[in-house]
């Protein structure tokens, strides 16, 4: 029995949770957890902290956790383990435990056994316990000790006593670290163009960037600019709506990609419908078109309408073409309509569950007077394992087939602009971004109910830039439940996102360790931080990314902890490091010998203004217009501190002798970024050791506004500027080139050392 107040009880079950008792923030300020925001996210992750009794029974059913299962659900290694124990709990009677045996069965991936082993009779109990009536002897087992690198399933069973009991457990053998390309890990470094996917302008899209306008991008950074990555985006699923479900970084599903990046030219059944290609020679349909190109900012919501409309004759077409019989028992008859099937197959639960999501919503608008949400859905399709939902799949089998159709098109397209970097011999390719979390009304939250904790927000603590702290509005992984379920979630999502390219960047990394929760209904500086099981995540991470090929970054900024940085470094995670924020204590910019080597050196990001906006200060004077300023004296007083950065900026390129030619290192003196200081900020980067180095194409072409204003919805058009060229354009612009020849030479490839 548990002894102590309430209070004790409740810091007692918080500690074992992983809730933090305090933290420190970014200026160095101590904030203590308090006792209500403990309980509140107790009670997020689904525990009864009402009353000392409940607390007193939740803190015994902790301590009987483990006695309840056979088998730890999951044990991570790594490669190279020593002498390993795991634990088996049998149900044993009195004295038994002499006569009974354990035998067990290690399986690899493809069900193929690589080791059996038995022992006993005469095993040694280590622990005894009496649990409900029930007599649990836990025996310690040792483990082979030369599994290679992979995923194992251990089968276990006794023998020998009144009653067998059976258990399970899932064994990983991970490498130290992560993947590192080898010209890299020889000592190259390279160079690249990041660039929102959306924002691109072509001759031949349909208003927003498109998977072809990738792979002409790739192209021509990779044969004519010496490019060795491309940055961008996030290229998750997106409802595409105003104003809350445009931003990459709050989509709908981080599984499976966004249909608006489909280009319907690359589609044979789209050419082949009569009714695709009388809608489209249509002056109506035309008009539209020509609006969406020459529009500044991207119309996601008319632009996906109409692709959603072409996507839907072109499936008709697809099945008339492909497939045979009648529903729900369609079958392919042709290799195309093999591909999809297997890609289905492939895909599996997940793929089925995020395209009954999408007709769910369907018909939900067509039923409800006003859009509902998932949670407010009648209670049997709340839950992607509801019985209900078996049927409802079975009457709507061709319109889930749609949905997965629309991502098998995706996918292919994404993966043929992949191939091209390989193709141009880029040695990393294409570098997407993987969001933190997903909109809580989405499908991965519908689908991820068991793993998220939904009565919590992730966020961020009070700090300069948000001093009331930050709320994204994210529900988070539940470490514990992620644990329980063998991290199979997070395996998929990794999975998913890595095989996107030669590289990716995890949006806030430090979620592998510790994540600011903010319950709901609280503010966010009523928030703490809860931990996760690093060790674990990293292992996996590790091994997913060398499966691969995959280069990881990490997103450091922000309130990192010393030793985060020093796991990631011995993970071979790249930091990713901004020249905005790379200052010394007095404000001058680092040197360039201070950037890591293993890390990522860019001038901005999207959540920040572009390079010529920097230097004009255009953000102050948008945060002015939007009154996100007191006064007028806390708007002068940015505006001073930016001459005053401006200053330590003009100064660290004198100081490495890259100034150019009659610019002075005076503010004053030079009020507006042009192409050559540009350039030599670029150059300035790219003399660092970091691996590697990235240039916005923003930045490239002097674009003024920023891509998104943080704090705002709809009074900045976040996620929805296009660049100012089209991509035919950027191919013959002297800045990009001057640039790519000013930076290439710096960043010598393994084979040029």
């Amino acid at each position: 029995m548990y002894d102590g107040t309430e209070q004790d009880l409740l810091r007692l079950l918080a500690s074992r949770a992983g809730i933090s008792p305090e933290y420190h923030d970014i200026a160095g300020t101590l904030h203590v957890t308090s006792d209500d925001t403990r309980r509140a996210i107790l009670s997020a992750m689904g525990f009864q902290v009402a009353t000392r009794e409940l607390l007193t029974t939740e803190l015994l059913v902790w301590d009987e956790l483990p006695w309840q299962q056979p088998c730890d659900p999951i044990l991570i290694l790594q490669q190279g383990y020593g002498p390993t124990q795991w634990a088996f709990r049998p149900m044993l009677e009195e004295g038994e435990e002499q006569d009974v045996s354990v035998a067990w069965t290690i399986t690899d991936e493809n069900g193929a056994n690589v080791h059996r082993e038995a022992s006993g009779p005469g095993l040694a109990p280590q622990e005894i316990r009496s649990l409900a009536g029930r007599r649990i002897v836990r025996f310690e087992l040792p483990l082979v000790s030369d599994l290679p690198l992979g995923y194992y399933d251990v089968a276990v069973a006794t023998t020998g006593s009144k009653a067998m009991t059976k258990g399970a457990l899932r064994v990983v053998v991970a490498p130290p670290h992560c993947f590192v390309p080898g010209e890299m890990a020889r000592g190259g470094r390279m160079w690249g163009l990041a660039v929102q996917l959306y924002s691109l302008r072509s001759e031949t899209n349909w208003g927003v960037g498109d998977f072809t306008d990738l792979s002409r991008l790739v192209e021509w950074a990779g044969k004519e600019l010496g490019a060795g990555i491309i940055g961008l985006n996030p290229l998750h699923a997106l409802k595409n709506s105003r104003p809350h479900h445009l931003s990459p970084y709050s989509p709908t599903s981080r599984f499976f990609l966004n249909e608006l990046y489909i280009d319907l030219d690359q589609l044979p059944e789209y050419h082949a419908s009569a009714d695709a290609q009388q809608l489209w020679n249509s002056a109506e349909f035309q008009k539209g078109l020509e609006q969406a190109r020459t529009a500044d900012l991207v119309d996601s919501e008319s632009v996906v309408k109409a692709k959603r409309t072409m996507l839907d004759l072109a499936y008709r077409q697809f099945l008339q073409d492909n497939y045979s019989g009648t529903e729900p028992s369609l079958e392919p008859t042709t290799p195309r309509g093999s591909l999809l099937q297997q890609f289905i197959r492939d895909e599996g639960e997940s793929l089925e569950w995020f395209a009954l999501f999408q007709v769910l919503e369907e018909e939900r608008r067509v039923i409800e007077l006003s859009p509902a949400l998932w949670p407010e859905w009648p209670p049997q399709y709340r839950s992607p394992g509801a019985p209900a939902l078996r049927e409802f799949s079975r009457r709507h089998r061709k319109r889930v087939r749609f949905f997965q159709y629309v991502q098998w098109v995706a996918a292919d397209q994404l993966r043929a602009a992949k191939a091209r970097a390989s193709q141009v011999q880029m040695t990393v390719g294409l570098y997407p971004d993987l969001a933190l979390g997903s909109d809580r009304n989405g499908a991965e939250a519908w689908m991820l109910q068991d793993v998220l904790a939904l009565g919590a927000d992730c966020g961020a603590p009070p700090d300069a830039f948000a001093p009331q702290g930050q709320n994204w509005g994210f529900a988070p992984f539940h470490p514990l439940r992620l644990k329980s379920t063998g991290y199979r979630s997070f395996i998929e999502l990794l999975r998913k996102t890595l095989q996107q390219g030669g590289a990716i960047r995890i949006d806030h990394v430090m979620a592998l360790f510790r994540l600011f929760w903010v319950p709901r209904g609280m503010s966010a500086a009523a928030g703490a931080y809860v931990q996760y099981p690093a060790e674990d995540l990293l292992r996996i991470l590790a091994l997913e990314s060398l499966r691969a090929q995959t280069l990881v970054i990490g997103e450091d900024l922000g309130t990192v902890p010393d030793y985060v940085r020093e796991q990631l470094a011995r993970y071979k995670i790249l930091s990713y490091r901004v020249f905005y924020f790379e200052r010394e204590g007095d404000g001058a910019c680092k040197s360039p010998s201070a950037y890591p080597d293993q890390s990522l050196a860019v001038v901005t990001t999207h959540d920040l203004p572009t390079l010529t906006g920097y230097w004009v200060g255009e953000d102050i004077r948008l945060r002015a217009r939007l009154g996100m300023y007191a006064n007028e004296q806390a708007m002068q007083q940015a505006l001073n501190e930016r001459t005053r950065d401006r200053g330590h900026i003009l100064r660290a390129l004198g100081g490495a002798g890259l100034l150019p030619a009659g610019v002075s290192d005076q503010p004053d003196a030079v009020p507006m970024m042009t192409p050559a200081l540009c350039r030599a900020i670029h150059v300035y980067l790219a003399s660092s050791p970091a691996w590697v180095v990235m240039a916005n194409l923003d930045d490239v072409i002097g674009e003024v506004t920023q891509m998104n204003l943080p704090g705002t919805v709809d009074a900045y058009p976040n996620w929805s500027r296009k660049l100012s060229l089209s991509l035919e354009e950027l191919q013959r612009d002297e800045r990009v080139q001057s640039l790519a020849a000013a930076v290439r030479p710096l960043r010598p490839s393994a084979a040029t050392l």
